[in-house]
């Protein structure tokens, strides 16, 4: 069982796989990253100074009793939020994330497309103009009907 695992996990797939994880986890700290400290800045500042991680609908008082100045001071408070905030800042990630992804995957397949596609073969067969006969390209008699090509 062990050897088995060993190749399984030893194979080209696994360690892709593995690579593509770890640098996912890195590209979505990043992507994190700009959504939070450089996309939704600006965004907020044009709607009216709107922090939108502190964006979130009281459903329950906590221990303290609200209003609450922020969405940390709600939680520590023990209040039951509902945060729509983090969530636009989670579509927004998303978003830029799948279409990175879609860029990717894009030009992955217009690379693969160029290797793939054979060069357009010369023919191998001509026409015989005398019997309409298949005939081979550096043929001078047709084999047919014996005409001279």
């Amino acid at each position: 069982m062990f050897r088995e695992f060993k190749e399984f996990a030893v194979k080209g797939n696994v360690v892709d796989m593995a690579v593509g994880i770890i640098i996912g986890a890195a590209f979505g700290a990043i992507v994190k990253s700009l959504v939070d400290d450089v996309i939704m800045p600006p965004i907020g500042l044009v709607l009216g100074n709107v922090d939108f991680s502190n964006l979130y609908l009281l459903l329950r008082d906590g221990a303290v009793a609200g209003p609450y100045a922020s969405l940390a001071e709600a939680k520590k408070a023990g209040a039951v939020t509902l945060n729509y905030g983090l969530f636009i800042n989670a579509v927004v990630s998303f978003t830029i994330v799948a279409f990175a992804v879609f860029l990717l995957v894009r030009a992955i397949n217009r690379l693969k497309r160029q290797v793939e596609a054979p060069a357009a073969a010369e023919p191998a067969t001509k026409e015989c103009p005398y019997c309409c006969s298949a005939v081979p390209v550096k043929a001078t008699r047709c084999p047919h009907c014996t005409s001279e090509l």
